[in-house]
């Protein structure tokens, strides 16, 4: 069977779904997205992303395509469509569709998207041996905290990474890392200390980042909010990635530089195994 998709008020096969050629989020990246995790078939921090969601569209002046509660019966029905248990979902909200103009088009009718993906994110063996990453100039706009449809830059980001034989790349400005291609960046001092680069418009707001901050400080660790150098980095002893679709992965080289032992920290398998337990808890 077709995976089912949802656009501005159909359920469809996705090789039956259409969005307008006028759609701004085609014309002018004029868009906002959010990603949920699904874990036994129910949504991990769900409600956190709804509000990031809200946020972007408002800081973007564009408005709602339905009401919240409407949104999450969509995504329900939507996993309940797919039989989906884990693996993602995924959804857009654009301006909608207007004659292309720079200029924000009068009272248009805004475009709402939706989609799952089934994959493994608990069970991947990326966990086990830990990711490499690169470094690259972070060429990106500076309202990073919107999370737009605006991914061209990630994008070649991600290619430079495969293409230089790693994993991902974190992005650097200033001289100091901003966060990866799609996820936030940590690194764990030789003391124990755990150090992420504090919330601006020069990164986005993570969910997961925040739930881990607070399973770190549940946990009694160190944690200096700030941010660091690529070179500081290179001396770690630990380092690794938060994001919705990885939870936390472990990053065992950056550059040419071996992290630590080579291999997963303690600190971030420990964070790891907590947030996949609290997020199969707390899943709705």
């Amino acid at each position: 069977m077709s995976r089912i998709v949802y656009v501005n008020g159909e359920y469809l096969p996705e090789e039956d779904a259409k969005i307008s050629v006028f759609d701004r989020g085609f014309l002018m990246g004029d868009g906002v997205y959010e990603v949920s995790s699904i874990l036994d078939g129910k949504l991990v921090d769900n409600a956190a992303h709804i509000a990031r969601l809200e946020r972007s569209l408002s800081e973007l002046k564009m408005d709602w395509p339905c009401t919240k509660e409407e949104l999450l019966e969509i995504q329900r029905e939507i996993l309940r469509l797919n039989n989906v248990t884990e693996g993602a979902v995924y959804w857009q909200i654009t301006r909608g569709a207007a004659d292309r103009d720079f200029v924000f088009p009068k009272n248009p009718k805004s475009s709402l998207v939706m989609f799952t993906q089934a994959k493994n994110i608990v069970d991947v063996p990326a966990a086990k041996t830990g990711i490499s990453v690169i470094t690259v100039p972070d060429i990106r706009w500076h309202r990073r905290d919107i999370k737009t449809v605006q991914l061209l830059a990630s994008s070649m980001a991600k290619m430079a990474a495969l293409e230089a034989g790693a994993n991902d790349a974190w992005q650097v400005e200033t001289g100091y890392v901003t966060e990866g291609s799609s996820n936030n960046a940590f690194i764990v001092t030789q003391d124990e200390t755990i150090v992420t680069r504090n919330l601006s418009n020069d990164i986005l707001h993570g969910i997961t980042r925040r739930v881990i901050l607070e399973l770190a400080e549940k946990e009694n660790l160190t944690v200096d909010i700030r941010p660091f150098t690529p070179d500081e980095a290179y001396g770690a002893a630990e380092a690794f990635i938060t994001s919705a679709s990885s939870f936390v992965m472990p990053v065992v080289k950056i550059d040419d530089h071996k992290i630590g032992t080579g291999t997963p920290g303690p600190i971030a398998v420990k964070l790891r195994k907590l947030y996949i337990e609290i997020a199969r808890a707390d899943a709705a």
